[in-house]
């Protein structure tokens, strides 16, 4: 009779090397080592397109707001209206989309367990182990949920694949929900709100910006942007293009210019205009390259000196993609630059959707948003149930 409490076969898994095609993006983004950054940096002349006309919000008392999709309205107590279930249904379509290629391998595998009669027995556990392994939840994701799994399956409350889903599902969300925690940002605050976006070249970092600017600035927010990546070419041009067609300023250098300058100047000019939230875009880097993540420990601390409590949050950006390699990138960039928050990108494109829940179970990292397409709208915010019931929703329809 098998034991239900599950030995571990390792500490984690042997994390990949990053695949060659991102470090071969990277290698080109950064073909030299950075300048060192002065730690009194020098300033340089500000590029700004231009400036957003912005009427003046009335006064109000200072709360803490999350940053909410635009169709949301938390303060309303009516009904929602047909339209309003339209679009919910139709971001949750999206999501359960992206996820696709993730989910139906569990689900298969589920009902193909099932197929034939199978009798529920204790081999169940190794069956949906190597399912969730090749979902790239990893090693100590996988023992979490099976553990909780094992006393419903000796109370054999397990007899078909409905009742496996939803255990499964149960112990995902439990997983999961203590990371998702959604960004908050004061308002009205007496100083800019500064996000500092960091990860490798390549994860989404410039358009992780442009689509989170489109959203502050619906919800009223004002916004500055500071093209921090001065190495990658037409890096700069990039922003300024996301800047002008959301009509938000970028403050911005000339390309190879010290990306703590320009990011201590952006804090300058949104600290005169009283600018309420400040992004600062920084270059790829492959978290191996222990000098250029110095240089990137640097620029956080020249905003320090600014102001004391900047940056207010800190947002990798991870590629979905890479799978248990994010978790490598995550640790690297943490001590560097001690990361307050996850953006993870490109869940659309990948079956290695799974990793999210290694986020959870070895760094405990919250994630903010993750990406599920290319326009502005598929920038969601992380909600854990959601994200679970996509994974497993095998419906044509939504």
């Amino acid at each position: 009779m098998r034991l239900f409490k599950r030995k571990r076969k390792t500490s984690g898994p042997s994390p990949e090397p990053l695949s060659e095609r991102v470090e071969a993006e990277e290698q080109d983004s950064v073909a030299t080592t950075l300048a060192p950054v002065d730690e009194e940096p020098v300033h340089g002349e500000a590029i700004l397109p231009r400036a957003r006309e912005s009427a003046e919000a009335p006064a109000q008392a200072s709360t803490t707001e999350e940053i909410s999709a635009p169709e949301d309205d938390p303060t309303s107590n009516a009904a929602p209206s047909l339209n309003d279930q339209e679009k919910k249904r139709s971001l949750f379509g999206r999501l359960r989309g992206a996820l696709a290629r993730t989910g139906s391998g569990l689900v298969e595998g589920i009902s193909g367990i099932f197929a034939g009669g199978k009798v529920v027995d204790a081999d169940l556990l190794d069956e949906l182990e190597t399912l969730l392994l090749s979902a790239d939840v990893g090693i100590d994701a996988t023992d979490r949920i099976l553990n909780g799994i094992a006393p419903k399956l000796k109370r054999k409350e397990l007899a078909n694949a409905q009742a496996v889903v939803a255990a499964l599902k149960e112990g995902m969300l439990a997983l999961l929900a203590p990371i998702e925690k959604r960004l908050e940002i004061p308002s009205p605050a007496d100083t800019p709100f500064v996000i500092l976006v960091v990860g490798v070249n390549g994860a989404g970092k410039t358009t992780t910006i442009g689509k989170l600017a489109q959203r502050l600035t619906q919800s009223g927010r004002s916004v500055l942007l500071a093209a921090g990546d001065t190495f990658r070419a037409a890096a700069i041009e990039q922003l300024q293009v996301w800047g002008e067609r959301h009509d938000v300023p970028v403050i911005a250098q000339a390309q190879g210019a010290d990306s703590a300058s320009v990011a201590f100047d952006a804090l300058d000019s949104a600290t005169a205009r009283g600018t309420d939230v400040l992004m600062v875009d920084t270059a790829g880097r492959l978290h191996t390259q222990a000098g250029l993540m110095e240089e990137l420990a640097k620029v956080r601390r020249v905003l320090s000196k600014r102001d004391a409590r900047a940056p207010h949050e800190v947002l990798l950006v991870l590629d979905a993609s890479t799978g248990q390699n994010a978790l490598v990138q995550a640790t690297q960039f943490g001590e560097a630059v001690d990361v307050t928050g996850i953006v993870l990108t490109k869940l659309d494109g990948t079956a290695k959707g799974g990793m999210i829940f290694s986020i959870s179970e070895r760094l405990g990292i919250p994630i903010r948003f993750i990406g599920v397409g290319e326009s502005a709208d598929d920038l969601r915010e992380f909600v854990a149930k959601d994200f679970v019931d996509a994974l497993f929703d095998t419906r044509p329809d939504v």
